[in-house]
């Protein structure tokens, strides 16, 4: 990991009083006991309700619906793992062995869970209407564009994209489940036969692997 986590921190628009807070937030579970999944569990809900509320204040004549498909778009892991790569997060990660072999600082399901524990840092660190103030400025060209960004799925667009080009349907496999039967990962590949490419992906369902895989897949060909 970049020992230059300032640089990160000074990125991320935020200082950070307790720099220990941020190293833990970039530490990968592959690591050891002493990783970031605690801050994950917070970041996740605060970026939920952040979303929930200005969205709430965006939109007042949106119904529920439309409010909970713009919410989901915002706080995917997808999406997450998008703002992640603008700050270059993946260069700071403490990964262990196998995950740096493996190139898990380019994977978005790891890229989203460090940012979603960033959030829980900076909450920790400071407060949640401080945390707030990060999350809009990074959502902000999101957030302003929200009604012109695609809702459909990742799986629905990359079928979308094979049809159109007259491919066959991408196939999906389950290449592992692991751990406890409570809070198992699925790690599916997604194959493209005309393309001859094939990418993995994880989740802790197997629709959600699946959904993370198309979109890595439509992220090398498009």
């Amino acid at each position: 990991m970049n020992s230059n986590i300032k640089l990160l921190s000074k990125n991320l628009s935020y200082s950070f009083k307790d720099l220990s807070l941020l190293k833990l937030a970039l530490s990968h579970r592959s690591i050891g006991k002493n990783n970031n999944e605690r801050l994950e569990f917070l970041g996740d809900s605060v970026i939920g309700y952040v979303m929930a509320e200005e969205l709430y204040q965006r939109f007042a004549g949106e119904d529920e619906g439309n409010l909970s498909r713009y919410r989901s778009l915002l706080v995917k892991g997808d999406t997450l793992a998008s703002i992640a790569r603008q700050f270059e997060v993946g260069k700071y990660l403490n990964l262990g062995g196998g995950e740096l072999k493996s190139g898990g600082f380019r994977r978005s399901s790891i890229l989203a869970d460090a940012m979603e524990a960033i959030i829980g840092a900076i909450t920790l660190d400071s407060d949640i209407q401080q945390a707030r103030k990060c999350i809009l400025l990074w959502y902000k060209d999101k957030l302003d564009n929200i009604k012109t960004l695609d809702l459909k799925d990742p799986k629905t667009r990359l079928q979308e994209f094979l049809q159109a080009k007259k491919f066959e349907l991408p196939q999906y496999k389950v290449i592992s489940i692991n751990g406890k039967e409570h809070a198992q990962i699925f790690q599916v590949d997604c194959y493209v036969k005309e393309l001859k490419q094939i990418v993995t992906a994880e989740g802790n369902s197997r629709r959600l692997a699946e959904q993370k895989s198309a979109e890595l897949m439509l992220e090398q060909i498009l």
